[in-house]
């Protein structure tokens, strides 16, 4: 079995986009678990819909108040994590990377939260709260699913810039439209189906980044969809610093914050950390790329 550093450095996406504790924890146990899958035959999105299951039970033992019941749910959590990780990473190593895989990964997360939301409120609800804690709950929902799908888009984008297509899975809503609209719900339903969830992520990704799409649709004009080299440097260098902030919007920061509010005994400080913090940092990432964006539009305009 082939476990060199070159083998690993190559199921990852780029050491731009890789956040710290990804480096050190997850990544290399989803490496782990891609070659185990591998060599068993497992493709990638099997591996995903079982992280969906455990994200998504992990929910169930925050309803508690027992710490060890807790204690449980975070390594049911962090197991889905490290094999929501290796399913990418299968993907890279097989050659498997596709659109459904993209929809699941991005589902994955959303649901696990969807869980571990609803069963913080009927913990809430236990500590005395109305049955109005729920919209609380969906309030932080929404805003958790901007967050995480901002960052998911940033981080693309700066693959694209550094990589090109084949080295991301950047997308935009009007190709992914014009597939689905090639689709018959009768004859294709199943496709049609991820498809539409799709395109309403692409849809929800490109809201808050005009400035990035008026300058995607000029590199396709102007360059023939070819990244000039100089723009590809300045991007980089320009937007290398906002990955953190895409990596703390994403999972492991998200998930440190629960797990201390789990030992405190006081989930609803979880929730005000992503209303505030979280927040912040998105509206911080989104103005500084946008601005980024602009910049290089008008520097390519006038080129």
């Amino acid at each position: 079995m082939e476990n060199s550093k070159t083998d690993y450095e190559s199921t990852l996406k780029s050491r731009d986009t890789e956040e710290t504790l990804d480096i050190w924890f997850n990544r290399p146990i989803g490496y782990r678990w891609a070659l185990l899958c591998k060599k068993l035959g497992i493709k990638p999105n099997p591996v995903t819909v079982i992280s969906i299951i455990l994200g998504v039970a992990s929910g169930y033992f925050f309803w508690f108040s027992d710490l060890t019941m807790n204690i449980i749910g975070m390594f049911l959590l962090i197991w889905a994590n490290t094999l929501d990780s290796a399913d990418g990473q299968l993907a890279r190593m097989t050659n498997q990377q596709s659109r459904l895989g993209r929809v699941l990964d991005g589902l994955a997360g959303n649901l696990w939260f969807i869980s571990i939301y609803f069963f913080i409120a009927l913990r809430l609800m236990n500590e005395g709260y109305p049955v109005s804690i729920f919209i609380l709950a969906a309030i932080t929902g929404f805003f958790h699913s901007f967050q995480a799908a901002m960052a998911d888009y940033y981080r693309n984008a700066h693959l694209f810039f550094i990589k090109g297509k084949s080295g991301s899975e950047f997308d935009n809503s009007a190709k992914v439209r014009n597939d689905f609209n090639q689709l018959s719900w009768s004859k294709n339903f199943g496709n049609k189906l991820w498809l539409r969830i799709y395109l309403n992520y692409t849809s929800q990704q490109e809201i808050l980044s005009k400035n990035l799409q008026k300058l995607m649709k000029l590199i396709h004009e102007k360059y023939n969809g070819i990244i000039p080299e100089w723009m590809a440097v300045e991007f980089r260098q320009l937007n290398k610093p906002l990955m953190k902030y895409t990596n703390m919007l994403t999972f492991n920061t998200r998930a440190i914050a629960l797990f201390i509010s789990l030992f405190l005994n006081n989930v609803l400080l979880y929730w005000i950390f992503e209303l505030t913090v979280l927040n912040i940092m998105l509206i911080y990432m989104v103005v500084r790329q946008e601005i980024i964006s602009k910049n290089l539009y008008r520097k390519a305009v006038n080129e």
